[in-house]
């Protein structure tokens, strides 16, 4: 095949990054198709992210027949972190399109999903075309299914177990047995002393395999009763015999499929739940001398910055100030890296899901050049038009909700960073002012701008006098807006 056809993506391709896995791919796709077409390749779905394991084809741009060159685009991939454009880099036709509809989705990295040719007159060839490897995946499948009676008529052999006969069941497996009206006290068991798991009741429910209905209680147990009863018991009525009450329901509703990033998020979140120690301090600030400077800048300057932009000015020179909290942990070496440099994320709400752009080298950037920085990041994180080199990575991370009427939340840590900060919005509150000793007359009370900020810190990485530190510089900073100038 001519050099010239091969195909790279964009995004990681021309960086090097991921070149030899889908070069790698792309050659043991080729062994998998018919050998009597005409010369062709089969374009695997690419890794567009150092972390893509799965894509979902959102719209082909190209069809079958079209022709291309460099830098066509040739369909957009929804990826675990946004939608990127697979660009093509060389010249051919596209002859057939493996993945479309339903088809498209959750296709794992190095799939095929499309075939090219560099002749216009070999595309009537690949009208019919299929993928030698799905014969042999339905004619395993076809096995598997012929094989699945000889199974299903088998009883268990009896088998020596270390416990009593009472004692056969596990407390889960007795219940889903006896809900079924069977008896599993004789399948083998794959439990300790060869207990039977509900596993193991599962199994041979799905298998087919035969097991005597479980004996009536009152069959067994009338004779044992030796005393006279004074009344006849009404005779249960058996659960299946039950009339169930129709339920009407009202409203109507629709099934949302989840996408790709937000299955990312949730999966990602819950490891991340799950295996790092989080904790969590919280602290109190005014932020009066915040929305005077704000006031003051508008006025004297002519610039517009946010609380938010305050924020993470000041989480950055905290950072600064305690590197501590600015480090990673890798959970390989089980090591701590102190970051050299203070690259803040900033978590943004987009109709797909959340993602975190960064501001890199924070503690360097004035407030003006990080509100310049943080608008262009969030628009074009909202446009899905974020390069990866652009959400992936950061030290740290600030989620402020404060915007949507949040006063106060806990965020979940986002490996492999230590810490997130958690931003609520600010109320105005009745502020009790310090007792004065000796004085004649003491000051009033006052009502002050008050906002929550709760960070979340990686137990491993930072202990608890670390992240009062920062807490305290954070506060400190927040607190004399005016040194943020310098």
């Amino acid at each position: 095949m001519n050099a010239a056809l091969r195909l790279r993506f964009t995004a990681y391709a021309q960086r090097g990054l991921a070149r030899d896995m889908i070069a790698r791919r792309s050659i043991h796709s080729s062994f998998l198709v018919a050998k009597d077409y005409p010369e062709h390749i089969l374009l695997s779905m690419p890794a567009l992210s150092p972390t893509m394991e799965i894509g979902t084809i959102s719209q082909w741009e190209l069809q079958e027949g079209d022709s291309f060159s460099a830098g066509t685009v040739l369909c957009s991939v929804e990826t675990d972190k946004a939608t990127m454009d697979f660009e093509l880099q060389d010249d051919g036709f596209i002859a057939k399109i493996l993945r479309e509809g339903s088809e498209a989705v959750d296709i794992p990295v190095g799939a095929p999903i499309a075939v090219v040719v560099e002749e216009e007159e070999d595309l009537g060839a690949f009208s019919d075309y299929v993928l030698e490897a799905e014969a042999p995946v339905s004619a395993a499948a076809a096995a598997g299914e012929s094989k699945a009676p000889d199974t299903s008529s088998s009883t268990p052999a009896v088998v020596d177990r270390e416990v009593s006969a009472e004692h056969v069941l596990l407390p889960s497996a007795r219940f889903l047995a006896e809900s079924k009206g069977l008896d599993a006290t004789g399948l083998p068991g794959s439990g300790k002393g060869g207990r039977v798991t509900k596993g193991d009741v599962l199994a041979a429910i799905a298998s087919g395999t035969s097991m005597p209905l479980l004996a009536k209680e009152s069959s067994t147990a009338a004779p044992a009763v030796s005393s006279p009863q004074p009344a006849a018991a009404a005779p249960a009525t058996p659960l299946a015999d039950l009339e169930i009450p129709p339920v009407d329901t009202v409203g109507t509703f629709d099934d949302v499929a989840n996408n790709n990033m937000r299955k990312v998020i949730a999966r990602r979140l819950t490891e991340s739940k799950r295996e790092v120690p989080h904790y969590y301090t919280s602290m109190e600030v005014e932020l009066d001398d915040v929305l005077k400077l704000r006031k003051q800048l508008v006025a004297d300057h002519d610039v517009k910055v946010s609380v938010n932009d305050v924020i993470i000015r000041c989480c950055s020179l905290a950072l600064r100030d305690v590197p501590e909290v600015n480090g990673t942990y890798d959970p390989k070496t089980d090591a701590v890296k102190l970051q050299d440099s203070v690259d803040v994320s900033i978590a943004v709400a987009t109709p797909t899901g959340l993602i975190t752009p960064i501001v890199p080298n924070t503690d360097k950037l004035g407030l003006s050049e990080i509100t310049d920085k943080v608008r262009d990041l969030a628009g074009r994180a909202r446009e899905g038009k974020l390069a990866p080199d652009e959400y992936q990575g950061g030290t740290f991370c600030v989620s402020n909700l404060g915007m949507f009427g949040i006063d106060e939340f806990s965020a979940v840590i986002n490996p492999p960073q230590a810490a997130i900060l958690a931003v609520g919005g600010g109320t105005r509150r009745v502020v009790p002012t310090p007792y004065i000793d000796g004085a004649e007359e003491q000051p009033k009370p006052s009502i002050k701008t008050i906002m929550t900020a709760r960070l979340s810190a990686d137990r491993r990485v930072v202990d608890e006098a670390t992240a009062s530190l920062f807490m305290s510089a954070f506060k400190h900073y927040i607190s004399k807006p005016e040194l943020l100038l310098l």
